[in-house]
C-alpha cells in the first residue's frame, strides 16, 4: 500500500469522519459508523477506490 491521499485530503477526511461520527451518536444512528471508514482513511493515507482506479491527490511515491 503506497499513499495515494494528500495532506489537506486527509485532514479533511479526518474532520468529516470525526463529524459523521458524532453526528450517528447523537442521532443514535448506525450511519454515523461510516464515519470509521473516513477517520481510518485518513489514518492510513491510503484509499482503495482510489487505488482501484490509479488516483493520487497528493502524497510522493517512490516512483515520482
Amino acid at each position: 500500500m503506497t499513499c495515494n491521499i494528500g495532506k489537506i485530503e486527509r485532514i479533511i477526511r479526518g474532520v468529516a469522519g470525526a463529524a459523521v461520527i458524532a453526528w450517528g451518536v447523537m442521532d443514535q444512528n448506525w450511519l454515523g459508523a461510516i464515519g470509521i471508514v473516513l477517520l481510518g482513511t485518513a489514518a492510513i493515507g491510503w484509499c482503495p477506490p482510489y487505488a482501484l482506479f490509479g488516483i493520487n491527490t497528493g502524497c510522493k511515491t517512490k516512483n515520482n
